[in-house]
């Protein structure tokens, strides 16, 4: 499944050179997820690549999946390796940081690619919607993209109720 993420969060249209893709599929383990995001050169975080927390103050692309009784997934990519999985039970309660996660990112000619495989045992149970957005730009020019934006005031990520269904084929075999 492709996922295009080409809005703001407001709605309003994003720039073609900030157009990004997401190709999901499901996997034996859980989820591989592979990302083609244009790079915005934005510094990368003080941290070696792998987990690394608020990643959402970086150049980011972010994945909800969301699940039964409230509990989601919000899995955060970056261009220069570093990741952020948190399991959420309620918006924005964080009950877990999963720490382990297969992901590798590269920068090429002006975009980064990535391959994040997620595991199935950190999939929310009963995983049936989902939502993509990203992030770039330092403020006050930060720029916030949605695959479904939800409106609002602000940008806010944590609204299930501007998720979209997700295919059978990629919901988790119970």
């Amino acid at each position: 499944m492709k996922i295009a993420i080409t809005e703001l969060w407001d709605r309003a249209p994003a720039a073609p050179g900030e157009h990004i893709t997401l190709d999901l599929q499901r996997h034996d383990n859980g989820l591989v997820v592979d990302i083609d995001a244009p790079f915005h050169n934005d510094p990368a975080p003080p941290q070696h690549p792998g987990p690394t927390p608020r990643l959402w103050d970086y150049e980011v692309v972010e994945l909800f999946l969301f699940g039964a009784d409230e509990r989601y997934l919000e899995v955060e990519l970056g261009p220069h390796g570093h990741y952020l999985v948190l399991q959420l039970a309620g918006v924005r309660t964080i009950v877990a940081e999963k720490p382990t996660l297969v992901f590798a990112a590269s920068i090429q000619h002006g975009r980064w690619c990535g391959r994040a495989v997620i595991d199935r045992a950190t999939l929310p149970e009963g995983m049936c919607t989902y939502n993509a957005h990203a992030i770039h730009g330092r403020p006050p020019n930060r720029r916030y993209l949605s695959a479904f934006p939800a409106g609002g005031s602000q940008p806010d990520f944590h609204r299930p109720e501007a998720a979209h269904p997700l295919p059978l084929a990629l919901r988790p075999v119970p």
